[in-house]
């Protein structure tokens, strides 16, 4: 229960982020290409890596617990762009030398996906 609590918090926290955060950045630049999404996944992609380096590799904390990766890296970032989840898990095929998962995991991924929401999009206004 409290692991969900971290989550839960740091996720909350994550999507005001992501929400201002990316209205400012439209604001800032405008609504002729997706800036704002995209300033979100790239600093959220960055940040996870070093968060990854400082509350994994490194636990710099030095509390022992998972309750700083939950809140931050599960909640608050996965709130914020899962897209940075997805940089970090295809990183990590990367390091232990899985080339074709890290190819497979990017192509399903993004091929996938977008054929994914297309088909939902076709099918939702198929019933409405």
């Amino acid at each position: 229960m409290v692991s969900l609590f971290w989550v839960g918090l740091g996720g909350a926290l994550g999507a005001m982020g992501r929400f201002g955060l990316g209205s400012a950045v439209i604001k800032w630049l405008g609504k002729d290409y997706p800036y704002g999404t995209l300033g979100v996944n790239l600093i959220g992609s960055f940040a996870i890596g070093m968060a990854y380096v400082w509350l994994v590799e490194n636990n710099t904390l030095g509390d022992g617990s998972d309750t700083h990766r939950q809140l931050i890296m599960v909640g608050f970032l996965g709130a914020f762009t899962t897209f940075s989840t997805f940089s970090l898990e295809s990183i990590a095929l990367l390091q232990q030398g899985r080339t074709a998962a890290f190819f497979t995991y990017i192509a399903l991924s993004l091929i996938g996906c977008l054929l994914a929401t297309a088909l939902g999009m076709i099918l939702t206004k198929q019933l409405v």
